[in-house]
């Protein structure tokens, strides 16, 4: 299996992102492309042992940033590092891509380079997120802020497929989120939306308020973009204000420091839990390619489970079975 990456996308590149090509090679022995300055990444490779065999570099002249209008950018950058990587998957080059960088340039180059699987209308991005008695995964987190109840419906799907295969959850619970947990309530197109859901071949656990998202209970929480943006954005800021929190007030007196020190095993391994860089990235699913997003301040240990995600993508043949859960859906929608 070949994994491609983008050499220059992210805050912290190239050095971080070879840094975690470098691990993820030696670690899961995975053969790695990196697009990019080839300078600048073999500057960085040459500070590592590893298997010169196994990870090679596609130079690349451009680089795609974050304000730059996504769409044209991916079409007027040929040879940047970001477009550059998704050709290798679209041409069988390699088997997925990895990227840190703009998150509206990777999905627009995912949809008109790479394509989309055959029945789904949105592909989706699909963070995996941690929660109190567990992960859970929410879809979409940004990639489409006007949804229909289709599109909803075949997030459910993609979640379930890529929950039950990843994460090796049996038949995970599935739900929408809205503002009360009773079927009549929401808008219209929660209201038609938990409808089809009832009716598909998913384990549907009804609608889920955002306060109870954060107990991990249900795996799968369908929204649109919108909404699922906020409620990743939100619950991100309250992490982080938490520990900022719990930091001063610790250092606050000789007693609560003392206390903090004693108590300094459990903030680690609850640090550890809330971190992102244990999950790796986020996949966008519906496209034909395994293309996962990490994080855009990714370290080398981000970027080396993104890579390791990547490559359980693609040993559970994620693709195929979306494209089976895709098809039996729209058979019993008809």
């Amino acid at each position: 299996m070949r994994v491609v990456v983008d050499g220059m996308g992210g805050d912290h590149s190239p050095q971080e992102i070879v840094k975690g090509c470098v691990l993820a090679h030696n670690e899961y022995g995975v053969d790695i492309a990196i697009t990019g300055d080839r300078a600048a990444i073999n500057n960085e490779l040459s500070k590592y042992e590893y298997n010169k065999d196994g990870i090679v570099v596609i130079p690349t002249t451009e680089v795609i940033s974050p304000n730059e209008a996504p769409v044209m950018a991916v079409r007027r950058k040929k040879d940047s590092s970001l477009t550059r990587a998704l050709y290798m998957v679209k041409e069988k080059e390699a088997d997925a891509i990895v990227s840190a960088g703009s998150t509206g340039a990777f999905l627009a180059g995912a949809l008109l380079i790479v394509g989309r699987i055959k029945g789904v209308d949105r592909p989706a991005l699909a963070p995996v997120m941690p929660g109190r008695r567990g992960v859970f995964m929410v879809i979409d987190c940004g990639a489409n802020v006007d949804c229909k109840p289709i599109n909803l419906l075949q997030f459910a799907v993609m979640g379930k497929v890529y929950f039950e295969n990843i994460l090796n959850v049996n038949n995970p619970k599935v739900g929408l989120v809205n503002i009360g947990a009773e079927e009549e309530k929401g808008n219209e197109l929660t209201k038609s939306t938990y409808k089809l859901l009832s009716a598909a071949p998913i384990n549907f656990a009804g609608n889920v308020e955002p306060r109870d998202i954060p107990t991990g209970d249900t795996k799968v929480i369908v929204c649109d973009g919108f909404v699922g943006n906020t409620v990743l954005k939100m619950y991100e800021g309250v992490t982080s204000n938490i520990f900022s929190i719990l930091k001063e007030e610790i250092k606050s007196s000789a007693i609560t420091t003392l206390g903090g020190l004693l108590l300094k095993p459990v903030f680690k391994k609850f640090k550890v839990q809330f971190d992102y860089k244990e999950y790796g990235g986020a996949p966008f699913l519906g496209v034909k390619g395994a293309c996962i997003k990490a994080h855009g301040s990714s370290d080398a240990r981000a970027i080396k489970n993104a890579i390791k995600q990547a490559i359980r993508f693609n040993e559970k043949d994620i693709l195929g079975k979306i494209s089976q859960g895709i098809s039996t859906t729209l058979d019993c929608d008809k």
